[in-house]
């Protein structure tokens, strides 16, 4: 949400209301990082002790993961934290098994 000291969003609205932000103010490029924004949130998660919270990380990306070994790792670091992962890839880059998962050829 463009804010660093409380970088959450308060349901879905608050998230297409950040996206929104994000469209007309964010320059994408890369190279693309994820390990550091995953761990961020599973940290926020980590807090959460009570079951009273549960996180959702969207990641719209437009590129190729440059961080994957460091973003495998803060994924299955994060597994089994109160929050999901959900990645999104647009554009024309390449994304079909980029993390190992989902990857639906014949023979994938």
């Amino acid at each position: 949400n463009n804010n660093a000291d409380n970088p959450s969003c308060a349901g879905i609205e608050g998230v297409l209301e950040s996206y929104l932000q994000s469209l007309r103010t964010v320059q994408l490029y890369g190279p693309t990082n994820f390990a550091p924004v995953i761990n961020q949130v599973a940290g926020t998660a980590a807090q959460v002790t009570d079951g009273s919270q549960y996180h959702v990380l969207l990641i719209i990306t437009d590129g190729v993961i440059s961080d994957m070994l460091q973003t495998k790792e803060a994924i299955v670091a994060a597994s089994a934290l109160p929050m999901s992962i959900i990645i999104v890839g647009v554009g024309p880059a390449e994304f079909e098994g980029e993390l190992g998962l989902g990857d639906t050829r014949e023979g994938g």
